[in-house]
């Protein structure tokens, strides 16, 4: 296997194969057709995982025998739509030659993109995925035939069992042309001479603005676009007539199940159900228990002694080097304890989740449902999944935003979440706070919250740059997920977002550690005084609290247990305290997903407007009493 290696531009794409004598092969296909299994079943557990530059989108890469194997994110069509589909469009332009992974059942959706890959002029082999699911429903597909029409090799494979893996390897080989629209070849010959690629001047003549503007020429009109589209599909039907020797529609437990699952009056309370289990799950047993057996049972109660007790025998506790290495926010100590305890439960649990989710078919259902509510915050249904999950921790719902289709949902959806919405552990501790004053006060405190979301979301909304995506889901078939493909999916991504998370991590604990060593962090804490004693009308060392809450936002809400608060004081700090910056884990995770100019952004947000709000509440809460 090579060593790991990092896509750094769309065109060092093309540099793979001439850099070495291996041939990039790439994987080609819509959502939901089994791509990433066919790709594991190619080559194994042992794959690279990089994001495309400007993007959080990843792509994988390993190898198969002496192929370089790329794989994409699903798509509808090559082209500029979103984030994913401007990223495969990069990769499968430069690709010595591609697999077009097609799903069996819905091959009358999934041709129009394997047309679309043919006109492009690029050598492809057919991965005729899911045959075995194709025969149950009884839908029959000569693959011959369709080998002929299409003029390249179809394997037929069932990836989730390896069936046809070892004939598609072989079959790379022969890799070829297909047979292309003739009309629309002719039209491309003009623009290719000055692209100097068929599959460049193939976007550019369906209206590709983004890639017209690489090469300096004009996109073809909507209308010119609309030819290539409706020969396109009429030669998929023309195709899918001839191939299709037989179809009958079977309806069914999955079927009926499914159509329980979408219909509001009964999707939407097992919609509330799965929610509910999920939040029970992951944000009370796993980032509420695990995390605290791991966290403080094993790395503060074993491991962090240890730690401190080797350091010491080299430097004096206390000193600079000791503190640096081993203190309260050492980088041998508080970032291995973050990583090992706080972390890894949680990207592992994300991952394992969303792997059931995906393989069950359940998750573009899920989207569907919530696709209403959300669009006048510019999000989708997709975003349900992340900000539910920012409830169990921020981190993992920053995470999950991954599964979003721009860059506008990702940057509103973080936000959100950041400012918005509260960790469990910090609900765990508010909620013990806040029953010392009442109901009555934990319901103001949680309205205000929702008032803040929905002001925030309809905002960003409006202010941010760019066009959300709609929400254009495949309905893929339900089904069991297969354990070993969910355990071998979610171990690869895990250990991958390990390596490159804890790079952050060392950064933010050498950065705390320096201000506390340096004296900064009592300088902070004093300049932050008048601020809450003046502003927010709390005792002088709330300061501590809000200076904790950059390192655990439980930590924060946790400083005011022992001061001695009225129960307005205590709604006020509670508001202020959950619009503050959310902790270390989360911001080293902001920063590797979003950058340093949105964590910057943020954080300015999230402070000004903590203690903004918290002021005006302060103010309207002592003129009402």
């Amino acid at each position: 296997m090579a060593g790991p290696r990092t896509i750094t531009a769309a065109e060092d794409v093309s540099q793979v194969s001439s850099s070495s004598k291996t041939q990039t092969v790439v994987l080609a296909g819509n959502p939901n057709v089994g791509k990433s299994v066919v790709f594991g079943a190619l080559t194994g557990t042992y794959v690279d995982v990089s994001n495309f530059p400007g993007t959080t989108v990843e792509i994988f890469h390993g190898r198969c025998g002496g192929y370089e194997i790329l794989d994409t994110p699903g798509v509808y069509g090559v082209g500029s739509f979103n984030d994913e589909e401007a990223v495969a469009r990069d990769v499968i332009c430069t690709a010595d030659a591609v697999v077009n992974v097609v799903d069996a059942v819905h091959i009358e959706r999934d041709l129009f993109l394997t047309l679309q890959l043919i006109d492009m002029g690029l050598p492809m082999v057919v991965a005729l995925n899911m045959a075995d699911e194709a025969r149950k429903q009884g839908v029959a597909i000569d693959r011959d035939l369709l080998e002929d029409l299409l003029g390249v090799p179809v394997i037929e494979t069932v990836a989730v069992r390896g069936s046809g893996i070892d004939e598609l390897t072989r079959r790379i080989a022969d890799a070829r042309e297909g047979n292309a629209d003739r009309e629309v070849e002719a039209k491309l010959l003009p623009v290719a001479a000055i692209t100097g690629s068929r599959a460049a001047a193939l976007l550019v003549c369906e209206g590709d603005e983004t890639v017209a503007a690489r090469y300096g020429v004009t996109a073809a009109s909507p209308e010119e676009r609309d030819v290539i589209y409706t020969r396109r599909r009429a030669r998929v039907n023309d195709i899918v007539s001839h191939v299709l020797t037989e179809t009958t529609q079977g309806a069914g437990l999955g079927a009926h199940i499914s159509y329980l699952l979408m219909h509001p009056l009964t999707g939407i309370p097992a919609l509330g159900v799965l929610l509910y289990l999920i939040y029970k799950v992951l944000g009370e047993w796993l980032a509420g228990d695990v995390v605290g057996f791991m966290e403080t049972t094993v790395m503060k109660g074993y491991y962090e002694p240890f730690v401190r007790g080797l350091v010491g025998r080299a430097f004096a506790a206390g000193s600079a080097p000791h503190t640096f290495l081993a203190g309260e926010f050492g980088v041998l100590t508080m970032t291995v304890t973050y990583l090992i305890g706080v972390i890894l439960p949680l990207v592992a649990g994300f991952y394992l989740l969303m792997s059931v989710l995906e393989d069950s078919g359940y998750l573009p259902r899920i989207a569907a449902l919530a696709d209403r509510s959300l669009t006048a915050l510019g999000l989708n249904g997709r975003a349900v999944i992340p900000l539910i999950l920012g409830l169990g921790c921020v981190t993992m719902g920053t995470l999950t935003t991954r599964i979003l289709g721009s860059k506008r949902e990702r940057f509103i959806a973080t936000a959100l979440m950041a400012i918005a919405v509260p960790c469990s552990a910090q609900i765990a501790v508010i909620s013990a706070l806040m029953s010392r004053v009442g109901g009555a006060y934990a319901l103001v405190y949680f309205a205000v919250l929702v008032v803040i979301f929905v002001v925030l979301g309809t905002v960003l909304n409006k202010i941010t740059p760019g066009v959300s995506t709609d929400l254009l889901i495949d309905l893929p078939p339900l089904r069991v997920p297969r354990p070993q493909n969910v355990v071998r999916k979610s171990a690869m991504k895990v250990w991958h977002f390990m390596k490159e998370v804890s790079v952050f991590f060392l950064v933010g604990s050498a950065l705390i550690s320096t201000l506390q060593v340096t004296g900064a962090l009592s300088w902070i804490q004093a300049v932050a005084r008048p601020l809450t004693v003046s502003w927010l009308h709390l005792p002088p060392e709330a300061a501590t609290a809000f200076v904790m809450g950059f390192v655990r936002r439980d930590f924060g809400a946790a400083g005011f247990f022992t001061m001695h608060l009225s129960a307005t004081q205590l709604l006020v700090a509670m508001v202020t305290i959950t619009l503050f910056v959310p902790c270390v884990a989360s911001m080293m995770v902001i920063v590797k997903e979003r950058g340093w100019r949105y964590f910057t952004g943020l954080v300015l947000l999230s402070v000004s407007g903590a203690f903004f709000v918290g002021g005006l509440l302060t103010r309207l809460l002592e003129t009402l009493s």
